[in-house]
Protein backbone atom coordinates (compact mmCIF):
# COMPACT_ATOMS: atom_id res chain seq x y z
CA UNK A 1 0.00 0.00 0.00
CA UNK A 2 1.54 3.49 -0.84
CA UNK A 3 1.21 6.54 0.88
CA UNK A 4 -1.04 9.19 0.60
CA UNK A 5 -1.96 12.49 2.21
CA UNK A 6 -4.67 14.04 4.03
CA UNK A 7 -6.28 16.79 1.91
CA UNK A 8 -5.17 20.59 3.59
CA UNK A 9 -5.00 22.77 0.66
CA UNK A 10 -4.81 20.93 -2.71
CA UNK A 11 -4.85 17.94 -4.11
CA UNK A 12 -3.49 16.24 -6.92
CA UNK A 13 -5.65 14.89 -9.13
CA UNK A 14 -4.26 12.72 -12.34
CA UNK A 15 -6.89 13.43 -15.09
CA UNK A 16 -7.33 14.10 -18.49
CA UNK A 17 -7.91 17.68 -17.59
CA UNK A 18 -7.34 18.66 -14.00
CA UNK A 19 -10.27 20.08 -12.15
CA UNK A 20 -7.88 21.56 -9.35
CA UNK A 21 -4.81 20.36 -7.25
CA UNK A 22 -4.28 20.15 -3.70
CA UNK A 23 -1.16 20.45 -1.94
CA UNK A 24 -0.69 17.42 0.72
CA UNK A 25 0.37 17.61 4.47
CA UNK A 26 -0.07 14.44 6.48
CA UNK A 27 1.38 10.64 5.26
CA UNK A 28 -1.26 8.14 5.35
CA UNK A 29 -1.71 4.89 4.19
CA UNK A 30 -3.89 4.26 1.37
CA UNK A 31 -5.58 1.30 -0.32
CA UNK A 32 -4.96 2.50 -3.57
CA UNK A 33 -6.91 4.59 -6.04
CA UNK A 34 -9.97 4.47 -7.31
CA UNK A 35 -11.07 6.28 -10.64
CA UNK A 36 -14.12 8.75 -11.32
CA UNK A 37 -15.87 8.06 -14.67
CA UNK A 38 -17.70 10.45 -16.80
CA UNK A 39 -20.86 8.36 -17.23
CA UNK A 40 -21.68 10.68 -20.38
CA UNK A 41 -18.27 9.55 -22.22
CA UNK A 42 -17.57 6.65 -20.18
CA UNK A 43 -14.18 7.46 -19.43
CA UNK A 44 -11.92 8.03 -16.66
CA UNK A 45 -11.46 11.62 -15.66
CA UNK A 46 -9.82 11.62 -12.61
CA UNK A 47 -7.98 8.94 -10.02
CA UNK A 48 -8.24 9.66 -6.16
CA UNK A 49 -7.04 8.11 -3.34
CA UNK A 50 -8.91 5.20 -1.23
CA UNK A 51 -8.92 6.10 2.43
CA UNK A 52 -7.64 3.20 4.66
CA UNK A 53 -9.23 2.33 8.04
CA UNK A 54 -5.95 3.71 9.43
CA UNK A 55 -6.06 6.99 7.27
CA UNK A 56 -10.06 7.45 8.29
CA UNK A 57 -9.18 7.21 12.36
CA UNK A 58 -6.42 9.67 11.72
CA UNK A 59 -8.79 12.08 10.05
CA UNK A 60 -11.42 11.55 13.55
CA UNK A 61 -8.90 11.87 15.43
CA UNK A 62 -7.90 15.48 14.12
CA UNK A 63 -10.86 16.40 14.20
CA UNK A 64 -11.61 15.45 17.57
CA UNK A 65 -9.08 17.41 18.55
CA UNK A 66 -9.70 20.39 16.79
CA UNK A 67 -14.02 20.15 17.83
CA UNK A 68 -13.62 22.03 21.28
CA UNK A 69 -11.94 24.96 19.78
CA UNK A 70 -14.44 25.04 17.20
CA UNK A 71 -17.11 25.49 19.98
CA UNK A 72 -15.37 28.08 21.34
CA UNK A 73 -14.95 30.49 18.59
CA UNK A 74 -18.76 31.19 19.10
CA UNK A 75 -21.24 31.31 16.90
CA UNK A 76 -20.54 34.45 15.34
CA UNK A 77 -16.95 33.51 13.58
CA UNK A 78 -18.47 30.25 13.00
CA UNK A 79 -21.44 32.23 11.30
CA UNK A 80 -19.28 34.74 9.34
CA UNK A 81 -17.47 31.32 7.88
CA UNK A 82 -20.62 30.30 6.58
CA UNK A 83 -21.53 33.28 4.86
CA UNK A 84 -17.91 33.85 3.18
CA UNK A 85 -18.17 30.11 1.89
CA UNK A 86 -22.00 30.96 0.61
CA UNK A 87 -20.63 33.83 -0.86
CA UNK A 88 -18.25 31.51 -2.89
CA UNK A 89 -20.51 29.05 -3.58
CA UNK A 90 -22.77 32.22 -5.27
CA UNK A 91 -19.34 33.41 -7.38
CA UNK A 92 -18.00 29.71 -8.48
CA UNK A 93 -21.73 28.17 -9.36
CA UNK A 94 -20.49 28.16 -13.56
CA UNK A 95 -17.08 25.98 -12.19
CA UNK A 96 -19.02 23.99 -9.19
CA UNK A 97 -21.66 23.35 -11.68
CA UNK A 98 -19.78 21.57 -14.62
CA UNK A 99 -17.74 19.42 -12.01
CA UNK A 100 -20.78 17.84 -10.85
CA UNK A 101 -22.03 17.37 -14.52
CA UNK A 102 -18.31 15.97 -15.55
CA UNK A 103 -18.35 13.42 -12.78
CA UNK A 104 -22.35 12.80 -12.16
CA UNK A 105 -23.96 13.06 -15.76
CA UNK A 106 -26.22 15.84 -14.59
CA UNK A 107 -27.28 18.32 -17.08
CA UNK A 108 -25.63 21.36 -16.37
CA UNK A 109 -28.73 23.59 -16.11
CA UNK A 110 -29.91 21.39 -13.40
CA UNK A 111 -26.37 21.29 -11.91
CA UNK A 112 -26.17 25.30 -11.66
CA UNK A 113 -29.92 24.95 -10.29
CA UNK A 114 -28.49 22.74 -7.27
CA UNK A 115 -25.79 25.03 -6.45
CA UNK A 116 -27.78 28.43 -6.81
CA UNK A 117 -30.33 26.77 -4.85
CA UNK A 118 -28.04 25.56 -1.93
CA UNK A 119 -27.26 29.01 -1.07
CA UNK A 120 -30.41 29.54 0.27
CA UNK A 121 -30.77 26.38 1.79
CA UNK A 122 -27.69 27.47 3.68
CA UNK A 123 -28.89 30.92 4.28
CA UNK A 124 -31.83 29.46 6.16
CA UNK A 125 -29.40 27.76 8.55
CA UNK A 126 -27.64 31.04 9.04
CA UNK A 127 -30.43 32.83 9.70
CA UNK A 128 -32.17 30.17 12.11
CA UNK A 129 -29.11 28.45 14.22
CA UNK A 130 -29.47 31.43 16.95
CA UNK A 131 -33.17 30.22 18.02
CA UNK A 132 -32.19 26.34 18.12
CA UNK A 133 -28.54 27.26 20.06
CA UNK A 134 -30.07 29.79 22.42
CA UNK A 135 -29.80 28.54 26.08
CA UNK A 136 -33.55 29.01 27.92
CA UNK A 137 -34.66 28.90 31.80
CA UNK A 138 -37.30 26.87 32.21
CA UNK A 139 -38.26 27.38 35.82
CA UNK A 140 -37.07 30.53 37.84
CA UNK A 141 -38.23 30.70 41.68
CA UNK A 142 -36.84 32.19 44.49
CA UNK A 143 -35.80 28.47 45.16
CA UNK A 144 -34.84 26.79 42.10
CA UNK A 145 -33.90 27.88 38.85
CA UNK A 146 -34.10 25.35 35.79
CA UNK A 147 -31.95 25.58 32.31
CA UNK A 148 -31.52 24.34 29.14
CA UNK A 149 -28.96 24.17 27.12
CA UNK A 150 -27.37 22.74 23.78
CA UNK A 151 -24.17 21.14 23.15
CA UNK A 152 -22.94 20.07 20.02
CA UNK A 153 -22.68 16.16 19.28
CA UNK A 154 -18.53 16.33 18.57
CA UNK A 155 -17.38 15.00 15.44
CA UNK A 156 -20.23 14.32 12.90
CA UNK A 157 -19.64 11.94 9.88
CA UNK A 158 -21.92 12.57 6.87
CA UNK A 159 -21.67 9.25 4.55
CA UNK A 160 -23.19 10.97 1.57
CA UNK A 161 -25.05 10.85 -1.74
CA UNK A 162 -24.08 11.71 -5.51
CA UNK A 163 -27.49 12.43 -6.76
CA UNK A 164 -27.66 16.01 -5.00
CA UNK A 165 -23.85 16.38 -3.46
CA UNK A 166 -24.37 20.04 -2.68
CA UNK A 167 -27.78 19.71 -1.28
CA UNK A 168 -27.47 16.46 0.84
CA UNK A 169 -23.88 17.60 2.59
CA UNK A 170 -25.19 21.10 3.28
CA UNK A 171 -27.66 19.47 5.26
CA UNK A 172 -25.08 17.97 7.11
CA UNK A 173 -22.28 20.07 7.25
CA UNK A 174 -23.63 23.71 7.05
CA UNK A 175 -25.90 22.66 10.32
CA UNK A 176 -23.22 21.00 12.27
CA UNK A 177 -20.99 23.23 11.51
CA UNK A 178 -22.99 26.27 12.74
CA UNK A 179 -23.74 24.36 16.27
CA UNK A 180 -20.38 23.88 16.96
CA UNK A 181 -19.63 20.23 15.47
CA UNK A 182 -16.70 19.05 12.92
CA UNK A 183 -17.21 16.94 10.21
CA UNK A 184 -15.67 13.97 8.38
CA UNK A 185 -17.06 14.25 5.27
CA UNK A 186 -17.26 10.95 2.95
CA UNK A 187 -18.60 11.73 0.12
CA UNK A 188 -20.23 9.06 -2.80
CA UNK A 189 -17.51 8.14 -5.17
CA UNK A 190 -19.35 8.92 -8.09
CA UNK A 191 -19.67 12.79 -6.71
CA UNK A 192 -15.90 12.64 -4.80
CA UNK A 193 -14.65 16.02 -6.80
CA UNK A 194 -17.64 17.91 -5.69
CA UNK A 195 -16.91 16.93 -2.26
CA UNK A 196 -12.55 18.68 -2.90
CA UNK A 197 -14.19 21.57 -4.31
CA UNK A 198 -16.69 21.59 -1.01
CA UNK A 199 -13.78 21.24 1.11
CA UNK A 200 -11.80 23.69 -0.90
CA UNK A 201 -14.62 26.12 -0.53
CA UNK A 202 -14.96 25.60 3.52
CA UNK A 203 -11.04 26.38 3.79
CA UNK A 204 -10.99 29.44 1.27
CA UNK A 205 -13.64 30.81 3.34
CA UNK A 206 -12.24 30.23 6.68
CA UNK A 207 -13.11 26.95 8.41
CA UNK A 208 -10.07 25.27 10.10
CA UNK A 209 -8.88 22.07 8.36
CA UNK A 210 -9.24 20.62 11.32
CA UNK A 211 -12.98 21.13 11.49
CA UNK A 212 -13.67 19.84 8.03
CA UNK A 213 -12.10 16.81 6.34
CA UNK A 214 -12.79 14.68 3.57
CA UNK A 215 -12.26 10.99 3.42
CA UNK A 216 -12.41 9.28 -0.31
CA UNK A 217 -12.95 5.61 -1.58
CA UNK A 218 -15.59 3.78 -1.98
CA UNK A 219 -17.61 1.57 0.35
CA UNK A 220 -15.17 0.05 2.41
CA UNK A 221 -14.16 3.38 3.29
CA UNK A 222 -17.70 4.42 4.04
CA UNK A 223 -17.65 0.97 6.30
CA UNK A 224 -14.13 2.19 7.74
CA UNK A 225 -16.13 5.46 8.53
CA UNK A 226 -19.62 3.75 10.04
CA UNK A 227 -17.25 2.10 12.28
CA UNK A 228 -15.43 4.49 14.03
CA UNK A 229 -15.89 4.73 17.89
CA UNK A 230 -16.47 8.61 19.22
CA UNK A 231 -18.75 9.52 17.34
CA UNK A 232 -21.11 12.26 17.73
CA UNK A 233 -23.59 11.46 15.10
CA UNK A 234 -23.73 9.60 11.70
CA UNK A 235 -25.41 11.24 9.00
CA UNK A 236 -25.74 8.85 5.81
CA UNK A 237 -27.80 9.48 2.41
CA UNK A 238 -28.32 6.65 -0.20
CA UNK A 239 -30.15 3.46 -0.68
CA UNK A 240 -31.98 1.76 1.59
CA UNK A 241 -30.23 -1.38 1.19
CA UNK A 242 -26.92 0.39 2.03
CA UNK A 243 -28.59 2.18 4.97
CA UNK A 244 -29.67 -1.29 6.72
CA UNK A 245 -25.68 -2.13 6.28
CA UNK A 246 -24.48 0.93 7.86
CA UNK A 247 -26.54 1.08 10.92
CA UNK A 248 -25.31 -2.70 11.31
CA UNK A 249 -22.15 -1.53 10.81
CA UNK A 250 -22.68 1.50 13.51
CA UNK A 251 -24.69 -0.40 16.02
CA UNK A 252 -22.17 -1.43 18.43
CA UNK A 253 -21.02 2.12 19.25
CA UNK A 254 -24.59 3.82 19.90
CA UNK A 255 -23.92 6.38 18.14
CA UNK A 256 -26.85 8.64 17.45
CA UNK A 257 -27.40 7.69 13.35
CA UNK A 258 -29.71 9.37 10.71
CA UNK A 259 -30.94 7.72 7.81
CA UNK A 260 -31.77 9.48 4.73
CA UNK A 261 -33.16 6.31 2.21
CA UNK A 262 -34.56 6.24 -0.83
CA UNK A 263 -38.54 6.15 -1.50
CA UNK A 264 -41.07 4.55 -4.48
CA UNK A 265 -43.06 7.64 -4.06
CA UNK A 266 -46.75 7.82 -5.43
CA UNK A 267 -48.97 10.30 -6.91
CA UNK A 268 -52.21 9.96 -7.42
CA UNK A 269 -54.73 12.54 -10.43
CA UNK A 270 -58.85 12.69 -9.48
CA UNK A 271 -61.05 12.74 -11.99
CA UNK A 272 -61.91 16.23 -10.79
CA UNK A 273 -58.29 17.97 -11.94
CA UNK A 274 -59.30 21.01 -13.06
CA UNK A 275 -56.29 20.67 -16.03
CA UNK A 276 -55.30 17.14 -17.36
CA UNK A 277 -52.72 18.72 -19.50
CA UNK A 278 -51.04 20.53 -16.99
CA UNK A 279 -51.23 17.86 -14.23
CA UNK A 280 -49.68 15.18 -16.66
CA UNK A 281 -46.45 17.77 -17.58
CA UNK A 282 -46.07 18.20 -14.05
CA UNK A 283 -45.98 14.44 -13.04
CA UNK A 284 -43.72 14.01 -16.12
CA UNK A 285 -40.98 16.81 -14.61
CA UNK A 286 -41.28 14.76 -11.47
CA UNK A 287 -40.34 11.63 -12.54
CA UNK A 288 -37.68 12.42 -14.92
CA UNK A 289 -36.21 15.48 -13.57
CA UNK A 290 -32.43 14.68 -12.69
CA UNK A 291 -32.65 11.48 -14.92
CA UNK A 292 -35.44 10.20 -12.36
CA UNK A 293 -32.57 9.89 -9.83
CA UNK A 294 -33.60 11.34 -6.91
CA UNK A 295 -34.93 9.89 -3.83
CA UNK A 296 -38.35 12.28 -4.09
CA UNK A 297 -38.92 11.73 -8.03
CA UNK A 298 -42.15 10.58 -8.81
CA UNK A 299 -42.35 6.92 -8.92
CA UNK A 300 -45.35 5.62 -9.73
CA UNK A 301 -48.51 7.15 -11.11
CA UNK A 302 -52.10 6.01 -10.26
CA UNK A 303 -54.93 7.97 -12.50
CA UNK A 304 -58.76 7.84 -12.03
CA UNK A 305 -59.73 5.94 -14.99
CA UNK A 306 -62.43 8.37 -16.49
CA UNK A 307 -59.33 10.12 -17.38
CA UNK A 308 -56.68 7.87 -17.46
CA UNK A 309 -56.03 7.85 -21.41
CA UNK A 310 -56.03 11.60 -21.63
CA UNK A 311 -53.42 11.60 -18.81
CA UNK A 312 -51.09 8.95 -20.40
CA UNK A 313 -51.34 11.13 -23.44
CA UNK A 314 -50.31 13.89 -22.16
CA UNK A 315 -47.66 12.63 -19.99
CA UNK A 316 -46.20 10.87 -23.27
CA UNK A 317 -46.28 14.20 -25.20
CA UNK A 318 -44.67 15.87 -21.96
CA UNK A 319 -41.68 13.54 -21.94
CA UNK A 320 -40.96 13.20 -25.86
CA UNK A 321 -40.18 16.79 -25.78
CA UNK A 322 -37.35 16.44 -23.34
CA UNK A 323 -34.30 16.63 -25.31
CA UNK A 324 -31.64 13.54 -24.20
CA UNK A 325 -28.22 14.38 -24.78
CA UNK A 326 -25.09 15.51 -23.73
CA UNK A 327 -24.90 16.80 -20.64
CA UNK A 328 -22.97 20.22 -21.05
CA UNK A 329 -25.51 21.65 -23.64
CA UNK A 330 -27.58 23.83 -21.93
CA UNK A 331 -30.89 22.46 -23.18
CA UNK A 332 -29.95 18.93 -22.58
CA UNK A 333 -32.89 18.14 -20.06
CA UNK A 334 -31.46 14.45 -19.76
CA UNK A 335 -28.57 13.19 -19.83
CA UNK A 336 -26.49 10.02 -18.65
CA UNK A 337 -27.73 7.84 -15.48
CA UNK A 338 -24.55 8.16 -13.15
CA UNK A 339 -23.74 4.03 -12.82
CA UNK A 340 -23.50 1.90 -15.77
CA UNK A 341 -25.16 -1.21 -13.95
CA UNK A 342 -28.18 0.98 -13.46
CA UNK A 343 -28.89 0.42 -17.01
CA UNK A 344 -29.56 -3.28 -16.42
CA UNK A 345 -31.43 -2.98 -13.19
CA UNK A 346 -33.73 -0.45 -15.76
CA UNK A 347 -34.12 -2.97 -18.05
CA UNK A 348 -35.15 -6.16 -16.08
CA UNK A 349 -37.67 -3.99 -14.89
CA UNK A 350 -39.26 -3.17 -18.09
CA UNK A 351 -38.86 -6.70 -19.44
CA UNK A 352 -40.64 -7.91 -16.39
CA UNK A 353 -43.63 -5.39 -16.91
CA UNK A 354 -44.27 -6.07 -20.80
CA UNK A 355 -44.15 -9.64 -19.92
CA UNK A 356 -46.58 -9.54 -17.71
CA UNK A 357 -48.42 -6.90 -19.87
CA UNK A 358 -48.13 -3.43 -19.69
CA UNK A 359 -47.75 -0.95 -22.72
CA UNK A 360 -44.22 0.71 -23.28
CA UNK A 361 -43.22 3.90 -25.13
CA UNK A 362 -39.46 4.17 -25.03
CA UNK A 363 -36.84 5.65 -27.48
CA UNK A 364 -38.15 9.14 -26.54
CA UNK A 365 -36.28 11.73 -28.68
CA UNK A 366 -33.07 9.23 -28.31
CA UNK A 367 -30.47 10.18 -30.23
CA UNK A 368 -27.35 9.79 -29.01
CA UNK A 369 -24.05 8.19 -30.32
CA UNK A 370 -22.02 7.22 -27.12
CA UNK A 371 -20.24 4.58 -25.11
CA UNK A 372 -21.72 6.49 -22.33
CA UNK A 373 -24.36 5.58 -19.41
CA UNK A 374 -27.58 6.56 -21.23
CA UNK A 375 -30.98 4.76 -20.76
CA UNK A 376 -34.14 6.15 -22.97
CA UNK A 377 -37.06 7.95 -20.82
CA UNK A 378 -39.71 4.58 -20.95
CA UNK A 379 -43.02 5.47 -19.94
CA UNK A 380 -44.97 1.81 -18.79
CA UNK A 381 -48.79 2.30 -19.05
CA UNK A 382 -51.53 -0.83 -18.30
CA UNK A 383 -49.36 -1.33 -14.79
CA UNK A 384 -49.82 -3.49 -11.64
CA UNK A 385 -48.48 -4.27 -8.43
CA UNK A 386 -47.61 -7.31 -9.78
CA UNK A 387 -44.86 -5.99 -11.58
CA UNK A 388 -41.26 -4.93 -10.24
CA UNK A 389 -41.80 -1.26 -11.40
CA UNK A 390 -44.21 -0.19 -9.44
CA UNK A 391 -42.99 -2.14 -5.95
CA UNK A 392 -39.22 -1.82 -6.64
CA UNK A 393 -37.65 2.10 -6.17
CA UNK A 394 -36.57 2.44 -10.30
CA UNK A 395 -34.00 5.56 -9.50
CA UNK A 396 -33.84 6.15 -13.30
CA UNK A 397 -35.67 7.96 -16.60
CA UNK A 398 -38.70 4.89 -16.11
CA UNK A 399 -42.32 5.69 -14.99
CA UNK A 400 -45.33 3.31 -14.85
CA UNK A 401 -48.86 4.69 -15.03
CA UNK A 402 -51.81 2.58 -13.40
CA UNK A 403 -55.90 3.41 -14.02
CA UNK A 404 -57.58 3.23 -10.48
CA UNK A 405 -60.91 3.72 -9.58
CA UNK A 406 -61.50 6.22 -7.20
CA UNK A 407 -60.22 7.53 -3.92
CA UNK A 408 -60.19 4.47 -1.92
CA UNK A 409 -58.00 1.94 -4.55
CA UNK A 410 -55.91 4.56 -4.82
CA UNK A 411 -55.28 4.71 -0.80
CA UNK A 412 -55.17 1.09 -1.28
CA UNK A 413 -52.24 1.20 -3.92
CA UNK A 414 -50.13 4.24 -2.69
CA UNK A 415 -49.82 2.45 1.35
CA UNK A 416 -48.96 -0.48 -0.82
CA UNK A 417 -45.17 -0.27 0.02
CA UNK A 418 -42.53 -0.67 2.32
CA UNK A 419 -41.40 2.98 1.89
CA UNK A 420 -42.52 5.95 2.87
CA UNK A 421 -40.82 9.46 1.86
CA UNK A 422 -43.27 11.78 -0.05
CA UNK A 423 -46.75 11.41 -1.72
CA UNK A 424 -48.53 13.62 -3.81
CA UNK A 425 -52.35 14.41 -5.16
CA UNK A 426 -53.27 15.66 -8.08
CA UNK A 427 -57.15 17.20 -7.61
CA UNK A 428 -59.35 20.58 -7.64
CA UNK A 429 -59.53 20.65 -3.71
CA UNK A 430 -56.89 20.88 -1.28
CA UNK A 431 -59.21 19.61 1.42
CA UNK A 432 -60.06 16.42 -0.65
CA UNK A 433 -55.55 15.94 -0.97
CA UNK A 434 -55.16 16.30 2.46
CA UNK A 435 -57.72 13.76 3.73
CA UNK A 436 -55.83 11.45 1.73
CA UNK A 437 -52.33 12.35 2.40
CA UNK A 438 -53.07 12.42 6.23
CA UNK A 439 -53.77 8.84 5.46
CA UNK A 440 -50.36 8.03 3.98
CA UNK A 441 -47.50 6.74 6.29
CA UNK A 442 -45.04 9.70 4.14
CA UNK A 443 -42.70 12.33 5.45
CA UNK A 444 -44.30 15.02 2.99
CA UNK A 445 -47.27 15.56 1.17
CA UNK A 446 -47.99 17.49 -1.90
CA UNK A 447 -51.45 18.89 -3.68
CA UNK A 448 -51.01 19.61 -6.88
CA UNK A 449 -47.25 19.32 -7.12
CA UNK A 450 -44.02 16.85 -6.49
CA UNK A 451 -40.48 16.56 -6.11
CA UNK A 452 -39.98 19.28 -4.39
CA UNK A 453 -38.08 20.22 -1.03
CA UNK A 454 -38.00 23.06 1.39
CA UNK A 455 -35.45 24.07 4.06
CA UNK A 456 -37.87 25.54 6.16
CA UNK A 457 -39.79 22.18 6.21
CA UNK A 458 -38.30 19.27 8.15
CA UNK A 459 -37.88 16.06 5.75
CA UNK A 460 -38.34 12.70 6.88
CA UNK A 461 -39.23 9.24 6.16
CA UNK A 462 -41.26 6.45 7.05
CA UNK A 463 -40.85 2.79 7.32
CA UNK A 464 -38.35 1.72 5.15
CA UNK A 465 -37.36 5.57 3.63
CA UNK A 466 -35.02 6.20 6.91
CA UNK A 467 -34.89 7.57 10.46
CA UNK A 468 -34.39 10.82 11.85
CA UNK A 469 -35.44 14.41 10.45
CA UNK A 470 -32.70 16.98 8.20
CA UNK A 471 -33.77 20.54 7.04
CA UNK A 472 -36.14 22.78 8.98
CA UNK A 473 -35.66 23.52 12.86
CA UNK A 474 -35.77 19.96 13.37
CA UNK A 475 -32.86 19.43 11.06
CA UNK A 476 -30.24 22.22 13.16
CA UNK A 477 -31.86 20.32 16.44
CA UNK A 478 -30.59 16.87 14.95
CA UNK A 479 -26.89 18.45 15.47
CA UNK A 480 -26.95 19.10 19.21
CA UNK A 481 -28.08 17.41 22.42
CA UNK A 482 -29.92 18.99 25.39
CA UNK A 483 -28.29 19.22 28.39
CA UNK A 484 -30.47 20.42 31.98
CA UNK A 485 -28.99 22.39 34.41
CA UNK A 486 -30.77 22.70 38.15
CA UNK A 487 -29.50 25.46 40.25
CA UNK A 488 -30.98 25.37 44.14
CA UNK A 489 -30.30 28.53 46.32
CA UNK A 490 -28.13 27.08 49.43
CA UNK A 491 -30.06 29.62 51.81
CA UNK A 492 -33.46 28.10 51.74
Amino acid sequence: MKAVTVATRKWPLRATKPFFSFRRSLQLESYGVFHVVNPSTAQVIAELPVDSPASVDAKFQALEAGQKQWHATGIVERRSALERFNELLRRNVPSLAKTLTLETGKPISQAKNEVRATVDRVRFYLENCDQVLQEQTVLQTNVLQEKLLYEPLGVVANISAWNYPYFVSANVFAAALLTGNTVLYKPSEHASLTGLEIAKLLYEAGVPKDVFIVTTGKGETGAAVASLKGLGGLFFTGSHKTGVEIAKQAAGNLVKMQLELGGKDPVYVRSDIPNVAAAAASIADGAFYNCGQSCCSVERVYVDRAIYGEFVEHFITTVKGFKVGDPLKSDTYIGPVARQPQLSFLASQVNDAVEKGAKMVSNLGLDINTDGFYFPPTVLSDVNHTMDVMREESFGPLIGIQSVDGDLEALNLMKDTPYGLTASVFCKHSADAEQILRELQVGTGYWNCCDRVSPRLPWSGRKGSGLGVTLGLDGIRAFVQPKGILLQNPAT
